[in-house]
């Protein structure tokens, strides 16, 4: 009796999101998109967000799911697609022959774009996160957004100049930020001349410090005193 060849094994297919990972994901899209409509005139308030659940079709236990701490987890979420969605535009770009303060610009400049159709609400979501009992929330986002520029512009550090640069970051980002909201010009040309500003005086600053190293390394004391330990 002449034995049936084996079939062939199908290949395993990747593995996709479950349809309801999938479906959250575009009624948490939905949700977001109904509340920055509002949150620009109403500001970012409960019955904001429960009306901006309402009209995308999300019910009181799917709001409470996608945004279980209200509207703090609704601005968080706002940030994050923004970060998201800048990283997708630098990617697509090759930053590779831009000088390291043409990248950090770019990347800020991209961000405050993507924010350009939603400024009023961008302006009262960070006004909100101003507020004390947020400055955890704020911190977290913030440095989710400079981490995110940095490795857009290429940064691969590892050591203690991974933390120096996200904070001297956030401190650039957030004062241009808050020009920007204050920037009537059609161009907003005050916000990027604010922003060369800000990273000229990094610049400067970075260029003393190496100059003051080189410096003081001649004299014995220092140079002990900044020798890495082993």
């Amino acid at each position: 009796m002449t034995e049936k060849p084996a079939s062939p094994r199908k290949k395993k297919a990747a593995p996709k999101p479950e349809a309801g990972e999938q479906a959250d994901a575009a009624l948490k899209r939905a949700v977001l998109k109904e509340a920055l409509k509002d949150a620009a005139f109403d500001g970012f308030t409960d019955s904001m967000l429960a009306k901006a659940a309402k009209k995308a079709g999300a019910g009181k236990d799917a709001l409470a799911r996608l945004f279980p701490e209200g509207v703090p987890s609704l601005i968080e979420y706002f940030s994050a697609s923004v970060d998201e969605a800048m990283e997708e535009k630098l990617g697509a770009l090759d930053l590779t022959k831009r000088k390291i303060r043409e990248r950090i610009k770019l990347a800020v400049l991209t961000r405050l774009a993507l924010l350009a159709p939603n400024k009023e609400a961008a302006r009262r979501a960070a006004a909100m996160m101003t507020l004390p009992m947020h400055a955890g929330r704020a911190s977290k986002m913030m440095y989710r957004t400079v981490d995110a520029m940095w490795r857009a512009a290429g940064d691969t550090s590892t050591d203690f100049n991974f933390y120096t640069k996200r904070g001297i970051l956030a401190g650039v980002y957030g004062s241009t930020l808050v020009r920007w909201f204050n920037d009537t010009g059609e161009d907003e040309s005050a916000t990027e001349a604010f922003l060369d500003a800000r990273i000229e005086n990094v610049m400067q600053f970075e260029k003393f410090k190496a100059k003051a190293k080189e410096a003081f390394s001649h004299f014995p004391a220092f140079a002990s005193w900044a020798k890495p330990k082993a």
